[in-house]
C-alpha cells in the first residue's frame, strides 16, 4: 500500500529566556461568526470537501495538520506555506523540510478555495479555510473539538530561506524545541501536547533510521520495534520513500497512544522519545498517556493559541482569488509530490 509522506517532525537553541515575538500578537481581531453574512456556508463547504477527500490512515489528516503547524510556524497563520514558486522567488514549499507536504494536502485546499469562490467569490481567506479545514479534520478522525475564530488575511510574503530556522527537526533536543515554541508563546507543557498530533502520520526512514542503524543505535528503542523499522527500512537508501508510521499501534485514530507508545520506548523520531526521557517533559507525557480527556482539553486549548499565531489584518494581508497567488506557468510551479511506501505495521506489542 502507497501513502504520502504526513509525518508531523518537532534550530538552534537561540534563547534561554522567554522573548515575546511578534508574531504571538495577532494585529486583528477574530470571531466566530466572521463569515455569517457574507459566506453562510462556509462551514459546511469546507466540510463537505474534506469529508470527501478523507483518505487512509488519517492520511489526510495529518496532511492538513501538518500543513497548518508550518505555515503558522513561520510567518503565522496567513497562508504562506500555500504560494507556489516562480521564476524570481523560492517560496516555503521550496526548502527541504517542507517537501514532505504533498500535493494531495494543498489539492485539497485548493478545492475548497474553489467551493467557497463559487459561492461566495473574493470572501474568505486561504488563512482561514486551512485553520477550518485542519480543525475538521482532526474532529473527522476523533480527535477533539475546539473554537476556530475566523478573518485571517493572507500573507504577500513566503521565502524558502526563513523555513528551517523556524521549525523543529526530528533530532532536537528539548531546549531546541523549547527554544522555537517559546518564541510563539507556547509554554513547555503546550509544546508536549502539540506534539501529540504525532498520533497520526508517518515519517520518512532517513529521520528516524540512525536510532536503529550505525554505529551508535539508541538502546532506549524497544528491541522488537527496532527490528520491525530495520526491515522497513532496509532498502531506503535507494528507495527514499520508505518510513513508518508514527504512531504504529493505531495510526488512523486521533488518540493518546502516542504518549502511551513513548513510555514504552516506541517513539518514532529521537524528537519524540525525548518527551519521555527529559526530566522536563516527563510528567506531561505520564499524564497524557494516562488520561486522554485530559490530553485532548489541553490540545484543544493549544490549538485555538497556534490559530492565533501571527494573524494578518486587513493592512497586512489580503484575500487571495487562488492560495497559490500564481498562475502555474505548464501547469508546473509546484515540487512534485513524493510518495510513501512501507509502514503499514500496526500491532500491539503487549509490553
Amino acid at each position: 500500500m502507497i501513502f504520502t509522506m504526513s509525518s508531523f517532525p518537532p534550530v538552534i537553541f537561540l534563547v534561554l529566556v522567554f522573548v515575546p515575538s511578534i508574531l504571538s500578537a495577532p494585529v486583528t481581531s477574530l470571531t466566530k461568526d466572521y463569515y455569517q453574512e457574507t459566506c453562510p456556508d462556509f462551514s459546511k463547504i469546507v466540510r463537505e470537501t474534506v469529508t470527501t477527500t478523507q483518505g487512509p490512515q488519517g492520511r489526510t489528516a495529518a496532511g492538513i495538520l501538518r500543513l497548518f503547524f508550518h505555515d503558522c510556524f513561520l510567518e503565522g497563520c496567513d497562508a504562506s506555506v500555500l504560494i507556489a514558486k516562480n521564476a524570481l522567488n523560492k517560496s516555503e514549499r521550496d526548502d527541504e523540510l517542507n517537501h514532505s507536504l504533498t500535493e494531495e494536502t494543498f489539492d485539497i485546499v485548493t478545492r475548497i478555495k474553489a467551493a467557497l469562490e463559487e459561492s461566495c467569490p473574493g470572501v474568505v481567506s486561504c488563512a482561514d479555510i486551512l485553520a477550518q479545514s485542519t480543525h475538521d479534520v482532526v474532529t473527522m478522525i476523533g480527535g477533539p473539538s475546539y473554537e476556530v475564530k475566523l478573518g485571517r488575511k493572507d500573507g504577500f510574503e513566503s521565502k524558502a530561506h526563513k523555513v528551517r530556522e523556524n521549525l523543529p527537526l526530528p533530532n532536537h533536543t528539548v531546549d531546541d524545541m523549547m527554544s522555537l515554541f517559546q518564541k510563539k508563546g507556547f509554554t513547555l507543557k503546550e509544546m508536549v501536547a502539540l506534539s501529540g498530533a504525532h498520533t497520526i502520520g508517518i515519517s520518512h526512514c532517513k529521520d528516524f533510521i540512525s536510532r536503529v542503524i550505525g554505529p551508535q543505535p539508541d538502546p532506549d528503542i524497544e528491541a522488537r520495534y527496532a527490528e520491525v523499522l530495520k526491515s522497513l527500512c532496509k532498502d531506503y537508501t535507494v528507495n527514499e520513500t520508505r518510513g513508518s508510521f508514527l504512531d504504529p499501534v493505531t495510526p488512523d485514530k486521533f488518540d493518546n497512544m502516542y504518549y502511551k507508545n513513548l513510555e514504552k520506548g516506541m517513539g518514532l523520531l529521537a524528537s519524540d522519545h525525548i518527551l519521555f526521557k527529559d526530566n522536563s517533559t516527563r510528567p506531561f507525557v505520564e499524564l497524557y498517556a494516562k488520561d486522554q480527556t485530559v490530553f485532548f482539553e489541553d490540545f484543544a486549548r493549544a490549538m485555538e493559541k497556534l490559530g492565533m499565531v501571527g494573524v494578518k489584518g486587513d493592512k497586512d494581508g489580503e484575500v487571495r482569488r487562488r492560495c497559490d497567488n500564481l498562475n502555474k506557468p505548464n501547469g508546473s510551479v509546484a515540487e512534485p509530490e513524493k510518495s510513501f511506501t512501507g509502514g503499514n505495521i500496526s500491532f500491539e506489542l503487549n509490553l
